[in-house]
């Protein structure tokens, strides 16, 4: 049985069972009881309508749970209006579903995990696995997330770019546990693109699949980082990244530029490069120049100041440094880069010593530890 189809159904699934009656936490509930069911059974006796029967089995579930409230005799009432079985209705709230889990006014981390559950049809379990936090926790931070949105309805008009920032979220957490986060990330923007006509959301899949093409190369034995100008590139994964050209060209000829089509277009020039000094600098840092146009984010001025760069020498990319906040993350690392690149070996061995001690994470910690140490040998040579 794939698993990964099965997951597709559940935001219909949830959908049916909401324009039924059924609020949305109740809702999504009833439908991870039946997917469990679903994952035990099908195996053996899988069914011919696979909707249909998750429609069928969850609001069974969720008849069951409401019959023992207090509510029973109101709930009944729905049980004799229940719609006869057959084969479940063609109406689709997958969008609208998305739209709901990623609202506004649902904090990041509970977006994420609600999204991951409700849309995704993750178990609890498995989410706090990819997560590494306790099941508990993670049920706690659903729970709350369901409660927020208990009264919206699902009708609603969503707020795309919070959606698109809740599914880039899942993607940038890569792996954890038995849950590859960045390719159910890459799964549920396929599924977005299917839903929707906006060029923004095919940006968002190109970038994700261009990024995913060069995971293979990007550590090395024991986790340890290797950063892109070191990268195999034969391990790059060519139809992944065919692929995502083809999405961003087409996003692109629609003519409404948006912040991931131009991250598309900027992961896009690296894939194409043989190496890092063939790379289209020029062109990159125009890139750049319409993201910083498009978001004014610290951290895209950052990175332009690696591209310009690489572009005009690291005395242009220094200038440019200048002009951004020295509290914006990583930027010890591109100012230690830059200033070993103009000569300044030195002052690039306190700055990477500096940005080893800021590093959020272990591999990236070591990686720097590495850069300073290597450029110390140089001072002592």
């Amino acid at each position: 049985m794939n698993e990964s189809l099965l997951r597709e159904l559940v935001p219909a699934v949830i959908g049916v069972l909401v324009r039924r009656g059924a609020d949305f936490a109740s809702a999504e509930d009833a439908v991870q009881e039946a997917l469990i069911r679903a994952l035990d059974t099908w195996p053996d006796d899988p069914p011919r309508d696979a909707k249909g029967w998750l429609v069928a089995v969850a609001w069974r579930k969720f008849l069951d749970a409401t019959r023992s409230e207090a509510s029973r005799r109101g709930r009944e009432l729905a049980v004799e209006a229940e719609p006869p079985a057959g084969p479940a209705p063609a109406t689709d709230d997958t969008l609208r579903l998305y739209f709901l889990c990623a609202h506004p006014t649902l904090p990041p981390a509970s977006a994420v995990a609600l999204t991951l559950r409700a849309v995704g049809g993750l178990t609890t379990r498995q989410i706090a696995a990819a997560y590494l936090v306790p099941e508990a926790t993670m049920a706690q931070r659903i729970s709350r997330a369901k409660r927020r949105i208990a009264g919206l309805p699902l009708d609603q008009p969503g707020d795309l770019a919070t959606l698109l920032r809740v599914l880039y979220l899942v993607y940038n957490e890569g792996y954890g546990g038995d849950v590859d986060l960045a390719a159910e990330a890459i799964r549920l923007t396929r599924q977005l693109v299917a839903l929707t006509d906006e060029p923004e959301v095919a940006g968002l899949l190109a970038l994700m699949l261009l990024h995913h093409a060069r995971r293979a190369s990007r550590t090395g034995p024991g986790g340890r980082l290797v950063p892109l100008r070191e990268q195999d590139r034969s391990l790059w994964d060519t139809v992944l990244i065919a692929e995502g050209v083809t999405i961003l060209q087409t996003a692109l000829a629609r003519d409404r530029l948006g912040e991931y089509q131009a991250q598309a277009a900027i992961a896009a020039l690296h894939a194409d490069a043989p190496s890092t000094a063939e790379t289209d600098w020029v062109q990159i840092v125009e890139w750049y120049d319409e993201l910083l146009r498009l978001t004014g984010s610290p951290v895209v001025r950052l990175n332009r100041a690696v591209a310009l760069g690489e572009a005009d020498g690291a005395r242009a990319g220094l200038a440019a440094l200048a002009d951004v906040d020295p509290g914006v993350p990583r930027y010890a690392a591109v100012a230690a880069y830059l200033h070993e690149r103009a000569g300044h070996v030195e002052r690039a061995a306190q700055l990477y010593a500096e940005a080893a001690g800021a590093a959020t994470s272990v591999p990236e910690q070591h990686h720097l530890t590495r850069e300073a140490a290597r450029v110390r040998q140089r001072l002592q040579a």
